[in-house]
């Protein structure tokens, strides 16, 4: 309302009540639109605030991806498993979320009493967000645990290996850590080729893995071990190991060491002396080692096949002599100086080729260099520089140098096979794949006559292979006997020997070495011995008559193989 008149001066404006009101409303809706505005750029900020930060994806410092990462399954040379991931759940806890801790570890140790009372209660006080409580635990415990109804405890799934033949190819596989990873054998030497690659990428969490092919056959595999096993207890053994390899490939065939542990139960390897005595355990090779010394001499043109030795009287180097053990004292042919183990006469083949070229022919054999191999647990062998004359007489016949018996099997494969060295694996590998690493070492005319001494070994009457024979009949076998005294106190024990029988089969047309070792052996009975023949031998005897049928070896009687074997000159 306005009053207006002349007499009057300036004009009274009057609003009106609605006015007023609609302006109070206007200003409510700006101050409503700029508490909105502002809230959301706060709600805004923060997102994107979180979204810069990092979640800590770490389960107690490590990876959550690298914990339940898978390993591809490993397989035998015929796609039977040897080691695969199974899923396990695993109990964790989180601490801060935990509302009664005393009533929480007690409902615990109803279904886990093996955890420390105290240990549990200090893992499950503080304020941490993961702590890790029991590992690898069955589904029946889970659901224990589960009904148990205790806020702030829960499973994970994790991958844990498992090896279905336990204890028989422990060794070759190895083992995992609780976090999966290899810690020894191939699951190891995996790790460091691309497994542990994969995994730290993520790539090895959820998805099947292309598997590993071994070269090794799980059925020599179980043989070697059950044999092996069974010479421990027939021979009151300390020891006993042996390695079969494809002479041309290289393969690894089977390998075996005993004692040896559960890869399942990852302790059992700490157990003493449970290590490879194939790959890490180093030996005097005793007369196994002859045959290199033979090789080095024909192949040099220093001796021939038809050579006589004096073996009459023993060899002196100052105040020591060294003689034979069964000695003939006569003069022997170069097979028969093989055929009877003369150390005499193995010395001389050894002085007729020179120590220095016997010693330059170790070297091009790979004695004194760590054998190329995927396992990690090897070991170096002790072979002297030089040699001095009684040095290299000693060595000629296996004593005075340690070599590892997968040295031992690598150079057999070499004599038998035309002559060429093939660092052996254990992934499988065709022929034409083996021919890139070959080196030649010996003549294919020094392979012949080294098969044809091994073969006369095993045959002929006196023979030291002859107890292996007679268990391997019409498999064509030969070999050498290796009677190693070991050192007590300082000085050679006659009683305490370590013995091996190194050989190769079918030596009409080979394709296998083995090397067997036999460690303390004693008497299996009254009539028998304690020299290698007696042990070594006949477990190499065993195992070949068990597998040559898997091999594709098939028996053969016929006395005409044997005589294609004879060099022309003795015929």
């Amino acid at each position: 309302m306005a009053v207006i008149g002349d007499d009057f001066a300036p004009t009274i404006s009057l609003d009106g009540g609605r006015k007023a009101r609609g302006n109070l409303t206007q200003a409510r809706i700006r101050w409503m639109i700029l508490a909105l505005v502002i809230g959301f750029a706060l709600v805004g900020g923060r997102l994107v605030q979180l979204g810069f930060v990092e979640t800590d994806q770490r389960i107690e410092g490590q990876a959550r991806d690298v914990i339940t990462a898978t390993r591809p399954p490993i397989l035998d040379r015929n796609g039977l498993e040897m080691a695969v991931d199974i899923r396990v759940p695993s109990l964790y806890a989180e601490p801060r979320r935990i509302v009664d801790i005393e009533e929480a570890v007690q409902k615990l140790r109803t279904v886990l009493p093996d955890i420390d009372e105290n240990w549990l209660r200090n893992r499950l006080t503080g304020d941490r967000g993961f702590v890790w409580l029991k590992r690898e635990l069955t589904p029946a415990i889970q659901d224990q645990v589960m009904r148990l109804g205790i806020p702030g405890v829960d499973f994970i799934t994790e991958s844990k290996r498992f090896y279905p033949a336990m204890n028989e190819a422990a060794h070759i596989l190895g083992s995992t850590n609780v976090d999966n990873q290899g810690i020894a054998g191939i699951e190891r030497h995996m790790d460091s080729e691309s497994v542990a690659l994969l995994q730290e990428l993520g790539l090895a969490r959820g998805n099947a893995l292309t598997p590993v092919d071994l070269s090794v056959d799980m059925r020599v595999q179980h043989v070697m071990h059950d044999q092996l096993t069974d010479a421990m207890a027939r021979y009151q053994a300390i020891a006993a190991a042996g390695v079969m390899v494809d002479i041309y490939t290289g393969e690894v065939i089977a390998m075996a060491s005993l004692p040896d542990f559960n890869p399942n139960e990852p302790a059992s390897a700490l157990v003493k002396d449970t290590f490879n005595r194939i790959t890490s355990g180093i030996f005097e090779p005793g007369s196994i080692f002859k045959t290199i010394t033979i090789a080095g001499a024909l192949d040099a043109g220093a001796v021939k096949i038809t050579d006589d030795f004096d073996a009459r009287y023993g060899i002196r180097f100052g105040r020591f002599t060294i003689s034979d053990f069964h000695g003939k004292h006569r003069i022997l042919s170069l097979p028969e100086v093989y055929k009877y183990s003369s150390n005499i006469g193995t010395i001389r083949v050894m002085q007729a080729l020179g120590k220095e070229n016997f010693r330059a022919f170790l070297s091009r054999m790979g004695f004194d260099k760590r054998v190329e191999f995927e396992l990690p647990e090897m070991r170096l062998p002790t072979v002297p520089k030089d040699f001095s004359d009684v040095g290299a007489a000693t060595a000629s016949f296996g004593h005075g140098l340690s070599v590892s018996p997968l040295h031992m099997v690598t150079a057999y494969a070499a004599l038998v096979n035309g002559g060429n060295y093939v660092p052996p694996t254990l992934y499988k590998r065709d022929i034409a794949e083996a021919e890139q690493h070959y080196t030649r070492v010996v003549q294919p005319q020094t392979s012949d006559l080294m098969r044809y001494l091994m073969r006369i070994n095993a045959i002929e009457p006196g023979g030291s292979g002859s107890q292996m024979n007679k268990l391997a009949l019409g498999y064509r076998v030969g070999g050498k006997t290796g009677t190693a005294e070991k050192v007590v106190d300082g000085r050679y024990s006659s009683s305490k020997v370590t013995n091996f029988f190194a050989s190769a089969f079918p030596l009409d047309n080979p394709r296998y070495a083995m090397v067997i070792l036999v460690d303390e052996p004693q008497k299996e009975n009254p009539q028998s011995g304690t020299t290698a023949g007696w042990n070594a031998g006949q477990v190499t005897g065993r195992i070949i008559q068990r597998v040559a049928p898997m091999l594709g070896v098939a028996p053969d009687f016929s006395e005409i193989l044997d005589h294609q074997l004879t060099p022309s000159v003795l015929r």
